[in-house]
């Protein structure tokens, strides 16, 4: 008898994670946290094409830093919680680096307490949308708001987290 041969499965693409603090680490997670949660995004976004490893920068600022950044690069005046630069390399280029995602501490402070969740919970949300983002995923239409909700909320709930979108 032959023996079969097996293919080897597909080794996910992974991502390499720089992360820099402009305001006091206190209560913000850890590298490894983001770097995570990144990769959780990385491996379950439905995403063809990718090479083995992929960039991404992250940085966490104050209130300022959002709003400059939220205002010249979307015209809108106030702070926001996370924001998703991908990065715009030329057509062919393989995608070895994604992009950056910038996010606010103060304002993702207050959100997390007002909407009654855990501050690393909302932490990894964001980290993951913003990731998913960089990959592609839309929430400006209906149906791929929900598409994009669905596979967030599913990996967080993995993680133990609660659902970020039930009401409260």
């Amino acid at each position: 008898m032959k023996p079969t041969k097996t293919r080897k499965p597909a080794v996910p693409p992974t991502c390499n994670l720089q992360l820099s603090y402009a305001v006091p680490r206190r209560g913000v997670p850890a590298l490894s946290s983001f770097s995570s949660w990144a990769n959780l995004a990385l491996v379950n976004a439905k995403v063809s094409g990718l090479p083995q490893q992929v960039g991404l920068s992250l940085r966490i600022v104050d209130a300022a830093e959002a709003l400059e950044l939220n205002t010249r690069y979307r015209n809108k005046a106030y702070p926001t919680n996370v924001l998703s630069f991908p990065a715009e390399l030329p057509r062919g280029v393989p995608r070895e680096w994604l992009g950056d995602l910038v996010m606010c501490a103060p304002v993702l402070a207050q959100e997390a307490s007002e909407q009654q969740k855990p501050l690393r919970a909302h932490y990894a949300h964001m980290t993951m949308h913003g990731m998913l983002h960089l990959l592609g995923y839309e929430h400006e239409i209906e149906e791929d708001a929900q598409a994009m909700e669905a596979l967030e909320t599913q990996l967080l709930a993995g993680l133990g987290f609660p659902d970020p979108y039930a009401p409260r």
